[in-house]
């Protein structure tokens, strides 16, 4: 075991890390690229973890609760990777020390490479982007007269979110019409099904 990782020089991983990450070594190379495939794809916004990490299982006959476990010691790898500016040379590293074959490393640290710009593209579009919500409220209304006769009758949607930035709160209003309201659910429920995922 190295004493310490690239991916996280603050503090060593557990065992379960271990164990998860040391499943990959089961995984022929062509399985391996596609899995790895599906986390990149997910990390980088560009597809559902959820629906990614099915799909595979269902096309591959691998047992998908079986490979939660890996999918989130992966994530935690390869999102320590990001915020710590590995390079590919010390991921390939600390995956040795994780107990990974040098194949499979390599298998790994090649998606890196290919997928390192749009990663963080997406880390920093994340990072610019996430507050938490810490109270909500709303109001449901229909517009009952207006300079403009179409917008008559037309169905709204006020919002008052607090906000913490973490070096404080902020309070916005929204008003959204039933569409953009719509849209919103859709991109919360999101939220909510990839949070599901892994229990949290």
């Amino acid at each position: 075991m190295a004493t310490s990782y690239h991916f996280s020089p603050a503090e060593a991983p557990d065992e379960q890390m271990f164990t998860d990450l040391q499943k990959l070594n089961a995984f022929e190379e062509e399985l391996l690229m596609d899995f790895v495939d599906v986390v990149f794809s997910f990390l980088a916004g560009k597809a559902s973890l959820a629906d990614g990490v099915s799909a595979f299982a269902e096309s591959n006959g691998v047992n998908e609760a079986k490979l939660k476990g890996t999918v989130k010691a992966l994530l935690h790898f390869l999102r320590g990777g990001i915020r710590n500016n590995c390079t590919p040379k010390h991921l390939a590293e600390d995956l040795i020390a994780l107990g990974l074959s040098k194949e499979k490393a390599i298998v790994i640290v090649r998606a890196w490479k290919a997928e390192s710009a749009s990663l963080s593209k997406s880390t920093i579009q994340q990072t610019l982007t996430v507050n938490e919500v810490i109270d909500m409220e709303w109001r449901f209304g229909v517009t009952a007269a207006n300079e403009e006769l179409n917008s008559v009758g037309s169905a709204y949607l006020q919002l008052r979110l607090v906000l913490d930035k973490g070096n404080g709160t902020e309070t916005v209003h929204m008003e959204l019409t039933l569409p953009q309201f719509y849209k919103f659910l859709n991109e919360m429920e999101k939220a909510k099904a990839q949070m599901g995922y892994f229990g949290q």
